[in-house]
């Protein structure tokens, strides 16, 4: 994770313009492919400036990397010990769900990035995210043991609702021709949702 002092209000602004700009170029064009030229036009920045604030092409993709997973990793904070599993899991899959609609381009940088092997994120998938899952898994656990939830392995629930949700982002071509779309609407975002967490839902053991 990054050290140091909070970067100023400019420099924080032109930090995110440019962070966004990468996700987008380096979702269409893969890391290989991706030019900071054309990351700098997109942000509208001069070329300069995102060496000065970044270095090089592979720290900028690193941070877009990060800044994705650490976002991802907040979103599951609904699931809590003490939280109802039914509220819990419709709350992760709304935000996961809201999260492929608003940011598409961030689900397919790190999909990209997976099917070229992880080399850049391979130790942080090892780490910090398998430590996050198995914090999560101990909850579902712990539901299932209090009779609160049926059986079920719950990394493997985990892989299901990334898989149900993030599909809206990586493939969104394909399920928006299938719909007869130029693009996924709103509503099929919410019809999404809604059928995944009446799943999950039937996980949960009846009082």
């Amino acid at each position: 994770m990054r050290r140091g002092r909070a970067p100023g209000p400019k420099r924080q602004q032109n930090e995110t313009r440019i962070l966004k700009a990468a996700e987008e170029v380096f979702a269409t064009a893969g890391f290989s492919g991706a030019r900071t030229a054309a990351i700098a036009k997109r942000a509208g920045v001069p070329k300069a400036n995102l060496h000065y604030y970044f270095g090089t092409k592979e720290v900028l993709y690193r941070r877009v990397l990060e800044n994705i997973l650490e976002v991802w990793l907040h979103l599951g904070d609904s699931i809590r010990p003490d939280a109802d599993p039914a509220q819990a899991l419709a709350a992760y899959v709304a935000a996961k769900i809201g999260f492929s609609r608003r940011r598409p381009h961030a689900s397919k940088v790190f999909a990209n990035e997976l099917l070229h092997g992880a080399p850049q994120i391979r130790g942080y998938l090892r780490q910090e995210l398998k430590r996050w899952v198995d914090a999560k898994s101990k909850v579902i656990d712990a539901w299932v043991a209090q009779g609160l939830l049926a059986p079920v392995p719950a990394k493997h629930l985990f892989f299901l609702i990334w898989a149900m949700t993030q599909t809206y982002a990586d493939f969104d071509l394909q399920i928006a021709a299938v719909l007869g779309r130029k693009r996924i609407a709103p509503a099929d975002y919410q019809d999404a949702a809604a059928l995944i967490t009446r799943l999950l839902i039937g996980l949960k053991v009846p009082p």
